[in-house]
């Protein structure tokens, strides 16, 4: 009968408060020590739990890689036990090297430590003197005194190798790690449905500062002044995972407007803090207005750090940032991402940290709050045409991944694979780039369902979540009741249908129990007779990440007598609708056309069709779906909608449109948005890159200068020298990033010949060296970054690349243009270590422009330069350029010494962001594929990267998930083709295999 029911339970997906046979009441954690030289740590814990069963016998706990000396209850000694299976995941002598064998183990390793299921790694015996206390239900003591020494996750310990005591060298400590990876640092409950209050002490050298979660009450010197131990307090019942620390020489600043805001930066660079966090308190106060509720923790800290894990990870009152995040207020191109990522971080406080999620699949409800948030954080400040740019981007990102990879289920309702090469039951066998899209799909989701609901019925959900959350955090003493601190996405549900009175379970089936996205393609008929249009619409269901949409959807046709939208009610793959126009054709009349913000403009409507009020046709204009939209109609009216519509997403699909209409109409048309200065920056840059594309594919019928050069020269050239750039002014930014975009636009035209004019070219290089920005507020460091990627978009293919069988390059072969491209490049390398610029924007251009010189045939393909670029030491932008180019050399050239020590630095890079990141370059441009005949693939690198999945990443999980993906796409699910078949008696039946 047991069995049985534990088999429904697994079945259903057990509740985790529930596994766990005791509660978390309190937790203390003690850092006696910190050593840098030897990059170790030693304190304890004391965990406070409360027995939820008569009968515990053991209390199962989280913890990696930490040495464990003694362990006690009640000041009782207990014996315990330590077992990780995740330091070799697929155990045995076994031959398997396919993906589904090592899902299955893996999962199966993840799972039986997973404290959502009441495991652990670390399994403490409760001793036989303490069992009166648990039968009686009364609180345990348990102890844990433990170190952690050299850790190749968790913390990371930076130290610069240069003269000086630790603190004059800038060495620091901090916390990281995916989520529920607190268990990497310190002995506890890894699990956000196990919250408890916190008492955190930190004893460091007197020239470091601890900072960590809650509030600091104290501050302790030891007796000869040589160290001093932080006392923080974090009376807030937090999960175990939202608990960090940074330990460094820190310099800090109080936020002057809000002084319960702290931020703290490594020295040096207090000037370029006072800029970045300026804007912090406002994000704050717009927060607290939109939700009608006060920051929720007492204080707020943000720390900035090197080598971080990303750009930032929220905790508990407490944000660790990318000190790149940092910049000066002559830097344009870094602020709004910066304060971006911020903003984003600071929503995370309200909706990830404060409110938490119940288990791993309730993750997309937090998620998308945040993101959410960030959306309106994004329409207040950076405007709306920039919000709805950003949300349009995010879906198109969302669709290409739900159609070209994996399809996106945010709560699944099968524990299953379901045809996937991985699991998504856990955060630690999920594969990174699913759960970025997964975050894309929440916040995405959470839009539409302020759509269905109404904007103030949904801030007056989150305002009732924030509540509910304060009132059970009020009640210190009865764990049983912080639940509400929880959010899942039942309690989410129920609360939208206790405040708006609606529900939303249809919308949860389309979007969040499964995965998938909508495709239309459609076209239409105008009747004449009968003053309608005829619309068809297609769905693509059948095809991979395609799901069937049944259900209304909007279609606006923009006619001459205004804007008119019409529902219609989709249900089979192929629906035709009538829809009747409200406009008669005007043939010779003049009459102002009214658009759909009210606005009303002259039009030359001597393009469209005499007999036909529309002007052009749009099908989910407001974005009510998550969809991909195929839409055909004639060229005038994509130039219509182009010219005179005033949304950003419909003049963005119409750049999309006229680029399979290279004519003179489509020419003139771009040239209009390129020069309309009221027109969004964004959609004039796109608008840039086009006309390109339609000078090239007009090339024999192109009239006058090549495109753009005119009107670049009238917008940032004198008057009297027309070839004579104007001193930089980057105070008009719309005209800044023009500036920047259109030399790159500029250098991508080609001739009859294919090659690039060479009136462009000449003017590119003129330029770089007449650009004179010395009057200028701002850095002009991004846009001469542009103007190398621009000499570099010029560069055609070589004549050489015909002949391989001799490698004559050199210096005296190379055309008068070529060597003019490569001496400003090399020139403009070289002065950047002399004078080096924010980021090192020019060398990352300059590397890029010197790859595809070689890729074209003008320079040798070596790739000893870009190796000691992407060595440790260079800037982590440089060393990420380089890796991205050596990755191309492993593609292109197919070189194993390359491939080989690029994955050396997947294995010992001492820094886990740069070692990602380059799973991350060989996963979008990988050195084969399954259906290559490649000469690397060989059973030695299967080998290789079998040991390292198997054994080699067990304390950075998004590495592990990183290399499962980079392995799948190199070879596929299956056995990689290039092994022998195994023993027969080695085969392994999956089915009857036990975890």
């Amino acid at each position: 009968m047991t069995k049985t029911n534990s088999k429904k339970d697994k079945d259903k997906g057990q509740d985790p408060l529930l596994a766990r046979p005791y509660k978390v009441s309190h937790q203390t954690l003690c850092i006696t020590g910190v050593n840098f030289k030897h990059r170790a740590i030693i304190g304890y814990v004391e965990l406070t739990i409360i027995p939820q069963k008569s009968t515990l016998s053991r209390v199962k706990l989280n913890s990696k890689q930490c040495r464990i000396y003694r362990v006690t209850v009640n000041g009782a000694e207990a014996a315990f036990d330590y077992s990780d299976p995740t330091l070799e995941v697929c155990q045995g002598d076994t031959r398997q090297r396919n993906l589904d064998y090592f899902s299955t183990c893996h999962v199966s390793a993840v799972g039986s430590v997973d404290s959502d299921m009441g495991n652990g790694e670390l399994n403490i015996h409760v001793p036989h003197e303490v069992y009166t206390n648990v039968s009686d239900g009364r609180p345990l003591q348990v102890s844990i005194e433990f170190s952690l020494e050299k850790p190749k996750g968790g913390l990371q310990f930076v130290v610069p190798d240069m003269e000086g005591t630790m603190a004059e060298r800038g060495a620091h400590v901090f916390s990281y790690g995916l989520e529920n990876s607190s268990r990497l640092w310190f002995p506890c409950v890894d699990s956000y449905s196990e919250l408890c209050t916190w008492k955190l002490e930190f004893t460091v050298d007197a020239a470091m500062t601890a900072v960590s979660c809650g509030d600091l009450v104290d501050t302790v010197f030891t007796a000869d002044s040589k160290k001093k131990t932080f006392h923080y307090v974090l009376s807030i019942p937090t999960s175990a995972p939202n608990i960090a620390v940074a330990i460094g020489p820190f310099e800090i600043l109080v936020d002057p407007h809000m002084h319960e805001v702290t931020y703290f930066c490594l020295p040096h660079l207090m000037p370029l803090l006072k800029h970045t966090a300026d804007s912090i308190h406002r994000i704050l106060e717009f927060y607290e207005e939109l939700l009608s509720w006060r920051y929720p923790y007492t204080c707020y800290k943000a720390v900035f750090v090197d080598q971080s894990y990303e750009n930032s990870g929220s905790f508990a009152s407490l944000t660790i940032f990318n000190t790149n995040l940092l910049h000066t207020p002559r830097i344009i191109d870094q602020t709004p991402y910066t304060r971006r990522v911020i903003a984003y971080a600071v929503a995370q406080q309200f909706f990830g940290c404060y409110v938490c999620m119940h288990s791993w699949s309730d993750v997309w409800v937090g998620k998308g709050i945040a993101g959410y948030l960030l959306g309106q954080y994004i329409k207040k400040f950076f405007g709306k045409n920039e919000y709805r740019y950003w949300i349009h981007s995010e879906q198109q990102k969302l669709v290409h991944y739900e159609t070209e990879k994996e399809l996106v289920v945010l709560h699944s309702k099968d524990t299953s694979a379901r045809g996937r090469y991985f699991h998504t039951r856990h955060p630690h066998t999920t594969s990174w780039i699913h759960s970025k899209m997964a975050a894309k799909k929440s916040h995405l989701i959470t839009r539409l369902v302020e759509q269905k609901i109404g904007f103030e019925s949904l801030l007056q959900v989150f305002n009732k979540l924030l509540s509910l959350a304060t009132s059970a955090a009020s009640q210190k003493y009865s764990p049983t009741n912080w639940s509400n601190m929880l959010l899942s996405s039942a309690s989410f549900v129920k609360l939208i249908s206790t405040v708006s009175g609606k529900d939303i379970h249809l919308l949860l089936d389309q979007w969040v129990y499964q995965g998938g996205v909508v495709q239309f393609s459609g076209s239409f008929v105008f009747n004449r007779k009968r003053n309608l249009v005829e619309l068809e619409l297609n769905q693509k269901v059948g095809e991979h990440g395609i799901q069937k949409y049944v259900g209304p959807l909007t279609v606006t046709i923009q006619e001459l007598d205004g804007s008119f939208n019409h529902s219609v009610q989709i249900e089979d793959n192929t629906t035709r609708h009538e829809l009747v126009c409200h406009s008669k054709s005007r043939r010779n009349k003049k009459k102002k056309i009214p658009l759909v913000n009210g606005e009303e403009v002259d039009m030359d409507l001597s393009a469209m069709d005499a007999d036909s009020p529309v002007l052009w046709i749009r099908v989910d204009p407001q974005l009510t779906l998550v969809r991909k939209v195929e839409w055909q109609q004639p060229d005038f009216m994509w130039q219509y909608q182009l010219r005179y519509e005033r949304d950003i997403i419909a003049q963005h699909d119409s750049i999309m449109a006229l680029e399979q209409f290279p004519t003179p109409a489509s020419r003139l048309a771009l040239t209009d948005i390129l020069e309309n200065e009221s027109c969004f920056y964004r959609v004039r840059m796109e608008a840039a890159f086009c006309l390109s594309k339609v000078a090239n594919a007009m090339v024999s019928s192109w009239m006058g200068p090549p495109a753009m050069m005119s009107m670049f020269k009238r917008m940032f050239c004198t008057q009297m020298y027309t070839n004579l750039i104007k001193c930089n002014n980057f105070s008009n930014l719309q005209g800044y990033f023009l500036q920047k975009t259109m030399p790159v636009a500029m250098g991508a035209v080609r001739d009859a010949h294919g090659r690039c004019p060479k009136d462009v070219l000449q003017f590119i290089l003129q330029l770089i060296k007449y650009n004179d920005n010395g009057k200028n507020k701002f850095s002009d460091n991004y846009y001469r970054a542009s103007l190398i990627d621009a000499l570099a978009a010029t560069v055609t293919p070589s004549v050489t690349m015909l002949d391989t069988s001799t490698d004559s390059r050199t210096e005296q072969a190379l055309l008068p243009e070529t060597k003019a491209v490569l001496e400003d490049v090399v020139r403009l390398l070289n002065l950047e270590k002399l004078l080096p610029c924010y980021q090192f924007t020019i060398t990352v251009s300059c590397l890029k422009a010197i790859r595809t010189l070689q890729k074209n045939g003008h320079l040798p393909s070596n790739a000893a330069l870009f190796k000691s670029y992407a060595d440790p030491g260079q800037y982590v932008d440089v060393r990420l350029v380089a890796m991205e180019i050596l990755t191309d050399f492993v593609h292109v050239d197919q070189d194993e010494e390359v491939l080989g020590w690029l994955l050396d630095y997947v294995e010992i890079d001492p820094i886990p962001y740069v070692r990602h990141k380059l799973l991350q370059l060989l996963l979008k441009n990988p050195p084969f594929t399954p259906k290559e005949d490649s000469k690397l693939n060989k059973e030695s690198l299967v080998e290789r990267l079998w040991t390292t999945l198997n054994t080699g990443l067990s304390y950075d999980a998004r590495l592990r998930c990183d290399l499962v993906d980079l392995y799948y796409t190199m070879f596929g699910r299956s056995r990689p083709s290039c092994l022998p078949p195994p023993e027969f008696g080695l085969l392994v039946n999956l089915k009857e295999k036990k975890a």
